[in-house]
């Protein structure tokens, strides 16, 4: 008998001595711990008069006024069409984009910032 049946049978009389295979045990998946968001994020900011216009002129969290600038420019369809990274001001925004009349996001943040105290 050659060598390599001779190992496929001790392999196949060792596994019948084992008995039956065993199913995996499935493991719970672990729970993520909740993050919670930064105390500075969620603290009341000042818009300034030009923001004010957009966003109104209550105090309300960077978060909140973010999203409420990102509701105008969805509304007022002012997001470019091909790049949607790119925002096309209108005269509001231009107040608050420092005259400039195309604004990728990141740098919307940035200009948005001078205007909260």
């Amino acid at each position: 008998m050659p060598a390599a049946k001779k190992s496929a049978k001790k392999s196949l009389a060792k596994a019948a001595k084992k008995g039956p295979a065993k199913k995996a045990v499935k493991k719970a998946p672990a729970k993520k711990a909740k993050r919670k968001a930064s105390p500075a994020l969620l603290k009341p900011v000042n818009p300034s008069a030009h923001l004010a216009e957009i966003v109104g002129a209550k105090p309300a969290p960077r978060g909140q006024i973010t999203k409420r600038l990102w509701d105008y420019i969805k509304k007022n369809g002012l997001q470019d069409k091909l790049n949607k990274r790119l925002i096309n001001a209108d005269e509001k925004l231009k107040k608050i984009f420092g005259g400039k009349s195309v604004v990728n996001m990141f740098e919307m943040t940035k200009h948005v910032s001078k205007h909260i105290n």
